[in-house]
């Protein structure tokens, strides 16, 4: 991606296929250029991190949110006091959490979330870091034939993780059936649109039938040149396309104290 050089903001790749970094941003005095240069570094390479010299407050986020869309309220889990949009995400223990696997969120629902927005409020003093994989540039290294059959597939959808993680059992829950290969709305860029916590099998295929593509897959849309690895400071406001992206929070700080606050958009059924 090419380097923006506009003196209200600068766009920097973090690696070759996946992330970006935008500097010198006032989120206080955001103006339409530089928030239109977000958008774009965004949506090109699927995760943005913004850094700051001090936590991002929750009616700061919820303000920022609201620019990039209608907010999405997560399901089940606990939110913060007085902010029902605003999650807490915190150190349950390495047993309890259900974050350290590759997955994007809530693809079990009929219009999963789209951008989510993480801000660092209390972060470990080492570990606790947050890896990124971009299903766009996964889908285009694919070969021709193999893009051939899985834009035949269709995923079902199971939520088996999350309403359990949060002591609810959720009666109207029913499998959602989405495209494999999904096509962004914003780019018109193909994705690969698999996720190993909610994906159970292809349409009109067995779970055995379907493990051995869907192993490929994941494993082929985290090898190392699609992956970015974000070391967290205080303050830092990480944010990625959920319809493109997968993500995976490493649990190994122990019972050090990690405090991020989430915000997320409305994403839209996948087509």
């Amino acid at each position: 991606m090419e380097t923006l050089t506009r003196e209200r903001a600068r766009i920097r790749p973090l690696t070759a296929e996946v992330g970006a970094e935008a500097l010198d941003v006032d989120l206080d005095r955001l103006d339409e250029a530089t928030f239109d240069e977000m958008r774009q570094a965004l949506f090109a390479r699927t995760m943005l991190v913004i850094r700051r010299d001090e936590p991002l407050g929750p009616d700061a986020q919820l303000a920022f949110t609201r620019r990039w869309g209608e907010v999405y309220i997560t399901p089940y889990v606990k939110k913060l006091d007085g902010y029902p949009e605003v999650l807490p995400v915190v150190n349950w223990g390495k047993a309890k959490t259900v974050t350290e696997a590759w997955h994007s969120d809530a693809t079990f629902q009929p219009e999963p979330p789209g951008i989510a927005i993480l801000a660092a409020q209390v972060i470990p003093g080492a570990g606790g870091d947050t890896m990124f994989a971009n299903c766009c540039a996964a889908y285009e290294a694919l070969s021709a034939g193999m893009k051939q059959m899985v834009e035949r597939l269709r995923g079902v959808h199971v939520d088996t993780v999350l309403a359990k993680f949060a002591g609810v059992e959720d009666a109207n829950a029913k499998p959602q059936i989405h495209p494999v290969v999904r096509t962004h709305p914003v780019t018109g860029r193909k994705s690969l649109f698999v996720n190993p916590l909610f994906t159970q099998h292809f349409d009109g295929m067995s779970r055995e039938e379907s493990a051995g593509l869907l192993d490929y897959l994941y494993k082929h849309i985290t090898r190392y040149e699609f992956v970015y690895r974000h070391r967290w400071q205080i303050g830092d406001i990480v944010m990625w396309d959920n319809r493109c992206t997968l993500h995976y929070a490493v649990h190994d700080y122990g019972d050090e104290k990690r405090v991020l606050h989430r915000t997320t958009v409305v994403g839209g059924k996948p087509n």
